[in-house]
This record gives structure tokens, sequence and C-alpha cells, in this order.
């Protein structure tokens, strides 16, 4: 169900004193991504600042995101937390609202140890909703290890893992040790799409495909239809864009990028702050080949 491009969709805000949320904005993007075919949706993960969005306004973003998806495209809602019981009150409420699955982060900052995280994977497993783990060390200060994933990946409810740790041999490990399971591997950095795609991953959740989603679905297309050359050269194509997108903390950049092209996107919320002229100007020049 989860592969090919999912944009990790950034959340538009008004610019007003409280940052409000933007919905009509959120809903033209979504429909604008939908037009350039991408393969599914992920509202409510860290390029849409999930952490400073309210329980009211997570619900919110999901809800309204389902609507607009309105079943085209599968709807992977990020309901993830540091604690447990606000993640199944997350998890069960994108559940509600007829999401298709959750991403769930790994607890940052209590760094659990191994039976904690087999417990907290397990409890939100449990309410019935296809799960993807979302693995990314540099945020929450915690690896998922290659051998604990493999162990969760057999409940039937945890169906893949996004995996943003930067290390290919970790992702190759995931994938040979779960090549028996229905579990799927997605990228989570959109420079190793291609690289995670040939070793047997499913795709990836995308920050760059919120601004050029066309090119990235080719990408994905080509490789899929064996045109590894094609895929090669669309990879070269997008990586200024990729890197563009982490030359500040993520989605800064993204926010940004996606406001110069014309969309809704608005402010970041406190405790980020705006990408300041010299990066602003930097970002510009590369968008000029992209779109």
């Amino acid at each position: 169900m989860f592969e090919g491009i999912l944009p990790a969709i950034i959340t538009p805000f008004h610019q007003d004193s409280g940052a409000s949320l933007d919905i009509e904005g959120l809903r033209s993007n979504i429909e604008s991504l939908l037009q350039r075919g991408i393969h599914g949706i992920v509202p409510c993960g860290s390029t849409g600042e999930s952490a400073t969005l309210t329980f009211e306004e997570h619900e919110q973003v999901i809800s309204e995101t389902v609507g607009v998806v309105n079943g085209r495209v599968p709807v992977l809602a990020g309901t993830g937390s540091n604690n447990t019981a606000e993640a199944i009150r997350l998890t069960r409420s994108a559940r509600d609202a007829g999401a298709d699955g959750a991403l769930v982060i790994s607890p940052y900052y209590n760094k659990p140890n191994r039976s904690g995280l087999i417990k907290h994977f397990t409890k939100l497993a449990d309410l019935d909703l296809p799960i993807i783990l979302y693995n990314v060390p540099g945020r929450t200060g915690q690896n998922l290890q290659p051998d604990l994933v493999i162990e969760l990946a057999r409940h039937p409810n945890i169906v893949g893992i996004k995996e943003a740790s930067g290390d290919i041999t970790q992702i190759s490990r995931i994938i040979e040790g779960t090549r028996d399971e229905d579990f799927i591997v997605l990228s989570g950095d959109d420079a190793m799409t291609l690289p995670v795609l040939a070793l047997g991953g499913a795709g990836v959740i995308s920050v760059t495909a919120n601004v050029d989603p066309g090119r990235m679905v080719q990408m994905y297309e080509a490789f899929r239809g064996g045109d590894l050359a094609r895929a090669q050269d669309l990879h070269y194509e997008l990586s200024a864009l990729m890197r563009a997108m982490f030359i500040d903390t993520n989605p800064i950049p993204v926010k940004k990028a996606v406001e110069l092209i014309g969309r809704a996107a608005g402010p970041v919320r406190l405790p980020l702050d705006e990408l300041d002229d010299q990066k602003t100007e930097q970002l510009r020049k590369v968008l000029v080949n992209y779109d």
C-alpha cells in the first residue's frame, strides 16, 4: 500500500500572531501534489511541524487530508510521540478519521530500553491500524537497531519502516531480515531514494516532493520500469534541490521553497525561525531549475 513517492507535507500557517492553520492552503497544496502523480500523502510528520501542533490541530490536519485525498492515494498519518498515551490518542484518532496507516517515530528524549520500545510499538500496532516505524536517530537520539526492527516486523500490523539513519548497511540488513515478512522499507532521506530502491526498498517519504513532485515521481517510475539510466539522470537533476532542503533545519528550507514557488506555506512556528536572507537567496537560485 505504501510505496513510491510519499511527500511529507508541510503544514501551512497564516501570517498572524498565532500562526494559525491555513486549511484552505493545506487543501490546495494537497490537490496540487495529487495532480502531479504522487503515490501517497504523509501529514503531521517532522516536515509538518507536528511538534508544535496542538492535539486539536493535529487531528484536524489529518482529517482534512483524508477528506481532500478521498481515497485517491493512501494517507499515512504521523502520530508518534515520546509519550505512549499521547501516541495512542493520536493513532486512534487517525484511524477513526480514515487514515490508511500511521507513521510512528521512535520515542525521542526518553531513550527507552529495548523492552520499552517493543511495548510502545506493540500497543500502537494493537490499535488495528497499519504502522510504519520511523527511525531518525538525528532527531530522537536513539537508533532502532536492525535486530529490533526485524523482531517488530513479525507483528501483523507493523508493516514497514521509514529509515532515516543514513546508514545504507543498516538499511540493507533490515531489508534482508524482513524479506519473508509483509514489510517494506521506505527511505527517509531523498538523496538515498535510488540506492534504497536498488536494495529492494519501496520508495521514499520525501521532503523534496513538496517542491518538485513530478520529477521525484518520474525517477521512481523510471526505476520501476527498468530504466536505471533515466532514474540516475533524474537523481542527479534533483540532487541540488535535495541538498537545498537541508541548508537549515527541516522544514525551514522546504517551507520557504514552497512559498517561493507560489504555494501556501506561511511562517514556521517557534522555536524554529525563518530562513535568513543569505540562505533564502541561495535557495532562490536553486529553485530556478525546478517546478
